[in-house]
């Protein structure tokens, strides 16, 4: 008798589940020109060591709000566009960048005004990364913060060498592609150009595809 051989069972990898998330691109007048808020990565980090980033993180539990604090209208209409079913409010979003602002630089904006958070930009993570994000970016003027914004002495540890840093300068810096590219779009806007809609990075299916939203 000749027994059958035991069927191996092939396992495909299993994707990482994508995240809601929200970073904030400080900025400030510089002379001529402009500064931007950065920081390095740990090198231990499981999600891009090592790497220049904007502060910005995953939303908490703690983040839920309804109410779109620093946001326009039309901010938080274009923050609703485009997103799976049970995705956080704008008003969500809003919270969790300001709180990721505060808790990564010590830094805060304590009484938000409409406008004070602009929403500039949308990635979500491509697959097989060990962490997956739909990352909402806020450009956010220095103005409007509170806190030692030179020494960061109420910064947590998140993010190491925070520095103030001139967009052209920020590109020598070790950079995430997606950072690039939202680098790019910053410098663009800060220079007067006109968005037509907010870029939009959508690898959550199986086909990357850009949008404007």
């Amino acid at each position: 008798m000749v027994l059958a051989r035991p069927i191996k069972t092939l396992r495909l990898p299993v994707s990482e589940p994508i995240r809601p998330a929200a970073t904030v691109i400080l900025w400030r007048k510089y002379g001529e020109g402009f500064q931007i808020l950065m920081g390095m990565r740990g090198h231990a980090a499981a999600f891009m060591p090592s790497k220049y980033v904007f502060p910005g993180g995953a939303v908490d539990p703690e983040d839920r709000s309804a109410a779109p604090i620093g946001l326009t209208p039309d901010c938080a209409a274009r923050l609703a566009l485009h997103c799976p079913e049970g995705a956080p409010h704008a008003g969500t979003l809003a919270r969790a960048a300001l709180r990721e602002l505060h808790e990564e630089t010590g830094l805060q904006i304590t009484s938000p005004l409409p406008g004070d958070l602009r929403f500039v930009f949308r990635a979500i993570t491509p697959p097989g990364r060990s962490r997956r994000f739909d990352a909402r970016f806020f450009l956010t003027p220095a103005t409007r913060i509170t806190g030692d914004a030179e020494g960061f002495s109420a910064a947590g540890t998140e993010l190491s060498h925070l520095h103030w840093i001139g967009l052209s300068e920020a590109r020598a810096l070790d950079l995430p592609f997606i950072t690039e590219v939202v680098l790019s779009e910053v410098t663009a806007l800060l220079g007067g150009l006109k968005q037509d809609g907010v870029p939009f990075f959508d690898n959550s299916g199986d086909v990357p595809c850009f949008r404007r939203l």
